[in-house]
């Protein structure tokens, strides 16, 4: 049965808070990091998931006469913002990572040339905020980045299609009413996404997401030891063989332990200091680094966010979201002060996120 659609919902809207639009704007308020993660897993981007939000809550309140408690509350707000995705993406490019655009470089010296305007990346999400209701609703999965990297390959209404009907598990018939299809071609659609996606997305299956093992707390710990202290050898111990480094906006990107500790070495830990890390999840559990790098002031400064993914007890995957602005989603500090001392790097459910660091 749908959850969103058969909800008690004349109690809720109607009986409770009647037409005010304070009561209506406090009881829509509480679906709003369920809707950020359903615009994300539209979109591929926090910024532009924070936007449609604000766009849905803006239509919501503007329609809100017309609303007459048929459905829930909850059912007509993700109406609401699916439409407004839509919408959004009739104007947007997809989103990449550098792997979905190019094989990888084999020179750790090679030139970087950060991609123009004309190329949007994928971004990373912040996980909710411990003991958000919303967590339990935003299944971790449905959020994980090589699952948003993969939604990024649909045609938007493909993409819409297998969200509604996969993660939020609304009927054929719901799905054809809101995108103006046939229920046949709803069902159509759905058999193509999710055939393109077992293509696209990987298996996840041995990926480690929190709450981590103390195991794997140590390698975390090591991990930062080893970029705040520049040791190149100490870093190279803790990759697997095939582990890839991709840093967007960069497209250039790397495969292999010898390709990735190169080019960290030569490029990112060339003397000890300069960096601070600190440790937050994204997309559901994933370890995540927020990385600072010291200025000209003393003070360390927001770089960049840095997503592990962790197989095993290796690292076997670094993504670098070289991207400061998205501290502020994160709700990260912008800078870290001079005397900051060396955090003890173990993720929480708190949202922030990545980071490597280096000049440039």
């Amino acid at each position: 049965m749908n959850t969103l659609s058969r909800r008690p919902h004349v109690d809720e809207v109607e009986a409770e808070h009647g037409r005010d639009l304070d009561g209506f704007a406090r009881l829509a308020s509480s679906y709003r990091p369920e809707l950020l993660a359903h615009c994300y897993r539209m979109m591929g981007s926090v910024h532009d998931a924070e936007d449609l939000v604000q766009e849905t809550y803006l239509r919501a309140l503007r329609a809100y006469d017309g609303f007459e408690g048929r459905s829930s509350l909850r059912f007509w707000l993700y109406r609401i913002a699916t439409s407004a995705c839509l919408t959004a993406l009739e104007h947007h490019s997809r989103r990449f990572v550098p792997a979905g655009i190019g094989g990888p470089s084999g020179d750790p010296q090679a030139r970087l040339n950060p991609a123009g305007p004309e190329i949007s990346w994928v971004q990373p999400l912040p996980d909710p905020l411990a003991g958000d209701p919303a967590a339990v609703v935003a299944e971790r999965g449905s959020v994980r980045l090589a699952l948003i990297v993969a939604l990024q390959q649909l045609p938007p209404k493909q993409r819409a299609v297998l969200l509604l009907r996969d993660v939020l598990a609304w009927r054929a018939a719901e799905v054809a009413a809101l995108l103006e299809m046939s229920t046949a071609a709803v069902n159509s659609a759905l058999q193509r996404a999710r055939a393109q996606l077992v293509q696209g997305a990987p298996a996840e299956d041995d990926v480690v997401t929190e709450p981590l093992d103390q195991a794997h707390r140590a390698l975390l710990d090591q991990y930062v030891r080893a970029f705040e202290e520049a040791d190149v050898d100490s870093l190279l111990r803790l990759l697997r063989d095939d582990v890839r480094l991709e840093m967007p906006p960069e497209p250039t990107w790397f495969a292999g332990r010898g390709a990735v500790g190169g080019f960290i070495g030569d490029r990112v830990l060339t003397r000890p200091g300069v960096l601070r890390m600190l440790p937050t999840t994204a997309n559901g559990g994933q370890p995540t680094l927020a990385t600072y790098w010291r200025g000209p002031d003393g003070r360390f400064h927001a770089h960049a966010l840095q997503m592990l993914t962790l197989i095993e007890r290796r690292v076997a995957g670094v993504m670098i979201f070289r991207d400061p602005s998205l501290f502020a989603a994160f709700r990260l500090p912008s800078t870290l002060p001079a005397t900051t001392p060396t955090p003890t790097p173990t993720p929480t459910p708190t949202p922030t996120a990545t980071a490597t660091s280096w000049s440039g």
